[in-house]
């Protein structure tokens, strides 16, 4: 269901996109939120930290297990020697274990555990921040769709020049800065080094635009040198045919000259026949 709505989601915004485009440019960016993640410090050093805390769970889960295997082992070995309400007991200290490593397991790794609850903790703010940026750059860009190509919805085809990820994470990282300033001097370096930036995403965004109409230019370039070889070969093509039609013409012509010649020469040699 939820993938058919996501298609359904996509061919709408593109069945518009379309009809926009009659009108005029629909302007289409992306980001990768997987590359942004793992460029940003804060997120990669949580995440090595929770990936420690993945290990240790794990390895106690392991350590129980080998608990669980070892007090049915000793169990099989010992069953002759025991009585019935040993046997029960032995059992029912099994089955106590084995409950305690499946609670432990989804209170870890389930749906609610802890795993998926300190992921989200820890990818939540970023989200959030990027969610923020990329409305302000739509708005000041004037982008009609930016798309993220990490998630659900499939992107069959992204032109890098309509990537946008690097932005964002400029703004991530000026964010960062001001937060860390500590006096008016640091505070200023920032401004100066924020506006250098702004610049750079200026001369970049030009440059796109530059890109984008040289691909355009050459793309038209090659429709008309193809529409010129097309033209070529379709006159190429008559030529072949009309020589084609007059040599046939020709043989046929011939042949029927041929025809008559060798028609006469058999009449005069009849009657030459019928004199003697």
């Amino acid at each position: 269901m939820k993938t058919k709505k996501i298609i359904f989601l996509t061919l709408a915004i593109f069945s518009f996109s379309y009809m926009a485009t009659a009108q005029r440019g629909v302007r289409i960016g992306y980001i990768d939120m997987e590359y942004i993640l793992e460029s940003v410090p804060e997120y990669r050093e949580a995440s090595i930290q929770l990936e420690g805390k993945v290990q240790r769970w794990k390895q106690d889960l392991e350590k129980s297990q080998r608990e669980v295997d070892q007090m049915k082992l000793n169990l099989a070995n010992e069953r002759v020697l025991l009585t019935a309400e040993l046997i029960e007991e032995r059992e029912e200290d099994i089955k106590i274990k084995e409950n305690e490593i499946l609670e432990y397991q989804q209170n870890r790794f389930g749906p609610n555990g802890d795993l998926m609850i300190q992921r989200r903790q820890l990818v939540q703010p970023i989200q959030d921040q990027v969610f923020n940026i990329v409305q302000e750059i739509a708005e000041s860009k004037k982008y009609d769709f930016i798309f993220d190509k990490s998630a659900d919805v499939v992107m069959l085809f992204a032109a890098k020049r309509n990537d946008i990820s690097d932005e964002v994470l400029r703004s991530i990282e000026r964010a960062g800065r001001r937060v860390q300033a500590e006096n008016k001097k640091e505070k200023r370096e920032i401004e100066q080094q924020e506006k250098l930036d702004e610049k750079q995403d200026e001369m970049s965004e030009r440059e796109k635009e530059l890109q984008k109409k040289k691909e355009e230019r050459e793309k038209a370039m090659e429709d008309k040198k193809a529409e010129r070889e097309e033209l070529m070969a379709q006159r190429q093509r008559e030529r072949d045919s009309i020589r084609a039609a007059k040599k046939q013409e020709y043989e046929e012509r011939r042949q029927r000259l041929l025809e008559e010649r060798q028609r006469r020469r058999d009449s005069i040699a009849e009657v030459r026949e019928n004199r003697d």
